[in-house]
C-alpha cells in the first residue's frame, strides 16, 4: 500500500470518528475515541515510518485558488515524515486513555471526541501542507480547536476559559507573525509554494534573511513555548482537560519546533552565524529557566508544564548549533545537533504524554495536583508508580531511557565548538554548554521531587478519599509509553539511521555515519572501516550480537582523526546488560550472602522520642524544592503578601505566617512594563474626555488638518 493511501485512510478515520460522535450514545463516545483514534494514530506512524525507512514520499497538489494564483499542495517529505511518526506514536496511546479517562466527570462528552479527530486531521495536515495558504489554514483550524477543548470542555472551572483565550490570543499573534516572514520568503519566491521557495532563498538580501528569521522565530517560538513569550504554557496546561493534555503536551508542542525547523534549516538554510547563535542562546535560557520553575513549583500539571518549556530549550539549543555549524561549513557537526534536536522531539514527546497520562490518573483518584498534599500513592497505586517512575527517569536522562541518549548527543555535539574558528563563538557554546548541564543536574533535583512526594513516605490525603488503580485503559497507554521510552533509549543506533533521512538534507552530511559505525560484519559499510579500527574494538564487544542483530551495530561512537580516533562514544545497549547484571547480582549478594541466616524482629521504629510521626510533619515537595528557591533567588523574586508573627500560649510558642505570590520573570520583565505603560497612556487619554464640546470639535479639527498634510505630502513624494 502507497503512502498517499494510507493518509487518505488516516483523514477517513477522522471523519468517521467525528461522525459516529455525532451519532454514537454518550456510553460509547470513549470507544469511538479509543479504537478510531489508534487506527487514525497507526495510519500516521505507518505512513511515517515508510517515508524515513523506504523513502515513499510524494507531493501532490490539489486545486488551485484563482484569487491568490496558488495551488493547494500536499507534501510528504523527510522531515515532515519525522514528526508525522511521532505524532502517530503520542495519538495512538493518548487515544486509548482520553477513551478511558474522559472528561471531567468521567465519562468523554459528544464535543469531546469531535474536537479531537478534528484536532488530529488538523495536526496531520499542517505537517503535509506544502505551500504557504494550506499551511496557514490548517494552523487556524488547529488553534481554534485547542481553545475549545480547553473552554468548552471545562467552562465551569475557575480560570480555564482564561486560559483557553490566552492560549488562543498568544496563539494568534505568533500566527500574524510567522505568516509576515513566510510573505517576505514568498516575495521573494515569486511563490507561495515551498518548493519554490526553497529555491528561491539564496537570493534572498541579508536584510530578508533576517527579517525572515526573527518574525518565524519569534512567530512560532509562540506555540513551541520559547521565552519570552512562554508565560502561556503553565495556565493552558493546568486548565487542559486531563484527556487532551498528553495531547497538548506531546503533539501540539511540536507544532512551532516544526514552523521553526521548516523555514530556518528546510527553505533557508543558515548561511549566516548570527541566528543560530540567538537560537542557540534562547533555547539555553528556555532550558534553565523552565527547570528552575519546574523544580520550585508543587502543581504536578504545572510542574510539568514548565518542565516542556525546559526540554523545548534543549531541542532548540541542539538546533541552533546545527545552524551554527551549517553556517561555518561543518556538516557532519552540523548533522550530530540535528539528529540529537530530533532524537530529543521524538523522545520528550514520548515520556511527558506518559507523565501527563500520570498526571491525570493521580488527579483522577486523588481529586488534587498539589504534591503537598500528595504521598504515599505508591500503596494504592503500585502500577501508575510504576509507569510514573519510567517516565519520571526518563526525562531525568538517567540510562539507559531515552532521555539520556539525547541530552548526551546534544552535549556532545555543543562540545564539539572546539573545532569552529571564532573565539567569541566558542565561548557562546561554553556557557550554553554549561548553562544545559545544569539544566540536567536540576531536572534529576525536580523529578525526584515529583516522584518522592507524590508517591513515596506517608500519605497525607484525608483518610475519606479511597486511592486505587485507575482502569486498564488508562494503565495500558502509561505502560506502551513506558516500553516506547526504554527501547528508544537502548536501541539508538536504530533510531539515528532512521532520522538519517531527514537530517541529510539539512546538513549536508549523514548523521548515521558521524555517529553509528558499521561494526557488523553484515553490513554493507563494514568495508568502509579501517581494519586497525575495527580490531582495536573488538576486545571489548563492539560487535556482539553482530550474529543475531541486523544494522550497523550497537555503539555510538563519532570518529575523529588518527590521531584521536573516538571522539565520544557510548552504547545504551551493552549499559542496559551490565545493569540488569549488576542488579541481579546485588540482589544475589544481599539476599543469599548477607540476609539468609539472620533473623527478621519488627520492633516500633524510634522517631526522635515522638509517639507517632504524622503526616503533616514529613517532607513536602514545597520544603524539598526550597534550597534551590533560596539560591535562585534574584530569579524568582517573590512578593510577599503577608508576614505575620502571632504568640501562642502567651510566652511560649510564636507563630509565624509568612505567604509569598510568586510572579513569573517573564511577567515581570515583559507582561507588568507593558502593562503599566499601557494603563498610563489609557490614564492621559482619558483625560482628554472632558466633556467640552469645543475641545471635541477641535480635536477633530486637528485630526484632518493632519490627515490633509499627509495626503499632501505623499502626493508629492
Amino acid at each position: 500500500m502507497d503512502t498517499p493511501t494510507i493518509i487518505s485512510m488516516f483523514f477517513a478515520f477522522c471523519g468517521a470518528g467525528i461522525l459516529l460522535s455525532l451519532a454514537a450514545p454518550s456510553s460509547r463516545q470513549g470507544h469511538v475515541l479509543a479504537w478510531l483514534g489508534c487506527l487514525a494514530s497507526l495510519a500516521l506512524v505507518v505512513a511515517g515510518a515508510s517515508a524515513l525507512l523506504a523513502g515513499q514520499t510524494f507531493r501532490q497538489p490539489l486545486w488551485t485558488l484563482p484569487g491568490l494564483a496558488a495551488t493547494l499542495t500536499v507534501k510528504l517529505d523527510s522531515l515532515s515524515a519525522v514528526f508525522i511518526l511521532i505524532t502517530g506514536l503520542v495519538l495512538f496511546p493518548a487515544s486509548i486513555f482520553a477513551g478511558g479517562s474522559g472528561g471531567n466527570p468521567p465519562g468523554p462528552s459528544r464535543a469531546l471526541p469531535v474536537l479531537m479527530f478534528g484536532l488530529y486531521a488538523s495536526l496531520a495536515l499542517i505537517f503535509l501542507a506544502g505551500d504557504v495558504v494550506l499551511f496557514l489554514l490548517a494552523w487556524e483550524v488547529m488553534s481554534i480547536l485547542c481553545w475549545l477543548l480547553i473552554v468548552a470542555a471545562r467552562k465551569k472551572e475557575n480560570g480555564c476559559t482564561d486560559s483557553g483565550y490566552l492560549l488562543l490570543a498568544m496563539g494568534e499573534a505568533g500566527t500574524v507573525a510567522a505568516a509576515l516572514g513566510l510573505l517576505v520568503l514568498a516575495v521573494g519566491a515569486g511563490s507561495l509554494n515551498f518548493s519554490a521557495m526553497a529555491a528561491a532563498a539564496p537570493t534572498l538580501s541579508t536584510f530578508a534573511r533576517w527579517a525572515v528569521f526573527l518574525l518565524t522565530f519569534l512567530g512560532f517560538g509562540v506555540k513551541a513555548g520559547l521565552m519570552p513569550v512562554n508565560f502561556w504554557v503553565p495556565r493552558a496546561y493546568a486548565a487542559a482537560p486531563r484527556a487532551f493534555a498528553p495531547v497538548l503536551a506531546g503533539a501540539t508542542l511540536n507544532l512551532g519546533l516544526y514552523g521553526i525547523m521548516r523555514v530556518n534549516a528546510a527553505l533557508l538554510p543558515a548561511s549566516l552565524v548570527g541566528p543560530g547563535i540567538v537560537v542557540l542562546v534562547v533555547g539555553t535560557l528556555s532550558a534553565l529557566g523552565g527547570i528552575l520553575y519546574a523544580t520550585t513549583d508543587q502543581d504536578l500539571k504545572m510542574m510539568l508544564a514548565h518542565s516542556s518549556i525546559e526540554n523545548v530549550g534543549i531541542i532548540v539549543a541542539g538546533f541552533g548549533a546545527g545552524m551554527v555549524f551549517v553556517a561555518t561549513r561543518h556538516p557532519a557537526l552540523a548533522a550530530i545537533a540535528f539528529a540529537a534536536a530530533l532524537y530529543h522531539l521524538l523522545n520528550h514527546s514520548l515520556y511527558k504524554t506518559l507523565l501527563f497520562c500520570g498526571a491525570g490518573a493521580v488527579e483522577t483518584q486523588t481529586g488534587t495536583c498539589d504534591m503537598d498534599q500528595l504521598g504515599g500513592l505508591i500503596q494504592g497505586m503500585p502500577l501508575t508508580a510504576l509507569a510514573f517512575l519510567i517516565g519520571a527517569l526518563s526525562i531525568a536522562a538517567l540510562p539507559p531511557f531515552n532521555g539520556f541518549v539525547s541530552e548526551w548527543l546534544t552535549l556532545q555535539a555543543m562540545l564539539r565548538s572546539a573545532e569552529l574558528s571564532s573565539t567569541a563563538v566558542k565561548i557562546v557554546f561554553a556557557l550554553c554548554g554549561a548553562g544545559l548541564a545544569l539544566t540536567a543536574a536540576l531536572a534529576v533535583t525536580c523529578f525526584v521531587k515529583v516522584f518522592a512526594m507524590t508517591f513515596l513516605g506517608m500519605r497525607r490525603l484525608p483518610p475519606e478519599i479511597p486511592v486505587r488503580e485507575p482502569s486498564a485503559r488508562v494503565l495500558a497507554p502509561m505502560f506502551i509509553l513506558a516500553a516506547l521510552c526504554l527501547g528508544f533509549g537502548v536501541l539508538p543506533t536504530y533510531v539515528i539511521p532512521a532520522l538519517d533521512r531527514a537530517v541529510r538534507p539539512l546538513a549536508g552530511a549523514s548523521a548515521a555515519a558521524a555517529l553509528v559505525p558499521p561494526f557488523f560484519a553484515a553490513n554493507p559499510a563494514h568495508t568502509t572501516l579501517p581494519v586497525a579500527f575495527v580490531k582495536a574494538f573488538h576486545p571489548i564487544g563492539a560487535q556482539v550480537g553482530q550474529h543475531i542483530l541486523p544494522g550497523r551495530g550497537l555503539v555510538v561512537l563519532h570518529r575523529g582523526s588518527a590521531a584521536n580516533p573516538v571522539v565520544f562514544a557510548m552504547s545504551t545497549s551493552y549499559m542496559l546488560i551490565v545493569l540488569v547484571g549488576l542488579l541481579l547480582l546485588t540482589y544475589g549478594v544481599i539476599r543469599l550472602g548477607l540476609t539468609r541466616r539472620r533473623r527478621l524482629i519488627r520492633r516500633a521504629c524510634w522517631d526522635g522520642g515522638i509517639r507517632r510521626l504524622l503526616p503533616e510533619m514529613t517532607y513536602t515537595a514545597t520544603g524539598f524544592s526550597n534550597p534551590v528557591r533560596v539560591i535562585f533567588d534574584a530569579v524568582f523574586r517573590p512578593t510577599t503578601v503577608e508576614d505575620t508573627r502571632e504568640t501562642v500560649a502567651e510566652h511560649f510558642r510564636t507563630a509565624i505566617r509568612r505567604e509569598k505570590q510568586r510572579v513569573h520573570v517573564m511577567d515581570r520583565l515583559v507582561l507588568e512594563p507593558v502593562r503599566h505603560t499601557a494603563l498610563k497612556l489609557a490614564a492621559k487619554l482619558a483625560a482628554m474626555h472632558h466633556g467640552r464640546i469645543n475641545a471635541y470639535a477641535t480635536y477633530v479639527l486637528l485630526a484632518l488638518l493632519a490627515a490633509l498634510t499627509i495626503a499632501l505630502l505623499g502626493r508629492g513624494l
